[in-house]
């Protein structure tokens, strides 16, 4: 995280130790400032791959799972990068700034994806670099148009996944509400924008809950090559795109998606005992080895934790449980969208 954020989350009295973790009274408070105050929370779980040159774009619509053609300026989308299996390597949000495409990815798997593209380019006139020089920040609550309308008179008018764009900085609306602000460092705007004294300081993690709640996961170092994209509802997300053409993965995805149902799904889920992602899932009805593994999880209230679990479709009426005990029970929660049209 840069250092002028981190200095503004101990003003704001957010206190994180080396490993990002805060007492869980504070934790709990900032949760609660979630879901009804204006919130700020500087992003440093994620980092950005810049991709230009001037066979970017081609060189994108071959490697990722959306149409990186519908990602002009002003038009963010989310999208994946797989294995030849299928399997994802990487979930991304993407906006194009400057000439330049911006690839938002878990900070924890940011270098390793920028080699693997880098690898790829042999003569492609296209660059993957890691970039530092922007903060990414989450800004959400009744007062968030208000904040950003000195930079962006527009805020308040953006659609979902639209962009407003600056010479140092980029505005997008979440599909979820709330909007995600890429500064680049020195650019004058963190000054205005630290000084919002109706924004209350909140970690990474408590903002991952609005994530959560919407129903987007995002790959981190441990869930790597676990999931199909359709098995963490990437294409209800808008993060797959049938239509294009080939990329790594293109085959398994399209036969996941045209020759049979998925038998595993994400869900929304509650629970009530400490699991950490990357937690392998079991069932009764289908004992003695995993059916799944949780791939977002919060903490919520005393005792409480909310997250995202990919499991198998017909283990949930059993029951599905984050220890082989089964003494750890998830429950089924309402997501944004619906899954029974692919369920079926």
């Amino acid at each position: 995280m840069h250092a002028f954020w981190q200095q503004w989350l101990k003003q704001k009295g957010v206190n994180l130790d080396e490993r990002g973790v805060q007492p869980v009274a504070e934790h709990l408070r900032q949760v609660a400032a979630l879901e009804t105050e204006t919130v700020l929370a500087p992003l440093d779980n994620f980092s950005l791959i810049r991709m230009e040159g001037d066979d970017a774009e081609a060189f994108l619509q071959g490697q990722l799972s959306n149409d990186i053609r519908q990602a002009q300026e002003g038009k963010a989308q989310y999208s994946t990068y797989s294995t030849a299996k299928g399997r994802m390597l990487a979930s991304f949000l993407i906006w194009r700034h400057g000439g330049a495409y911006y690839l938002m990815v878990s900070a924890d798997i940011a270098a390793a994806i920028a080699k693997r593209l880098s690898m790829f380019i042999l003569r492609s006139k296209v660059r993957a670099t890691l970039d530092d020089a922007w903060s990414i920040l989450g800004l959400s609550g009744p007062d968030a148009a208000l904040i950003l309308q000195p930079h962006f008179n527009d805020a308040d008018k953006l659609g979902d996944m639209e962009q407003s764009v600056r010479e140092d900085a980029s505005l997008l609306r979440l599909p979820h509400g709330g909007y995600l602000l890429a500064l680049r460092a020195g650019c004058g705007f963190e000054q205005d924008i630290s000084m919002a004294e109706n924004a209350h300081g909140v970690s990474a993690t408590v903002w991952g809950l609005r994530d959560i709640r919407a129903g987007i996961a995002w790959v981190t170092q441990e869930t790597q090559e676990q999931f199909v994209p359709q098995m963490a509802n990437m294409e209800l997300i808008g993060a797959v795109n049938f239509k294009k053409g080939c990329y790594p993965g293109q085959e398994i995805v399209a036969r996941s998606q045209y020759l049979g149902k998925m038998k595993r799904r994400m869900s929304r889920v509650e629970f009530f005992e400490r699991l950490s992602v990357g937690s392998k899932l079991f069932s009764p009805q289908l004992p003695e080895q995993s059916i799944g593994m949780l791939a977002a999880a919060c903490q919520v209230g005393e005792g409480r934790f909310e997250g995202l679990a990919v499991a198998q479709s017909q283990t949930w009426e059993a029951g599905v449980f984050g220890d082989e005990s089964h003494a750890i029970a998830l429950r089924e929660l309402e997501l944004p969208y619906s899954l029974e049209s692919v369920l079926e």
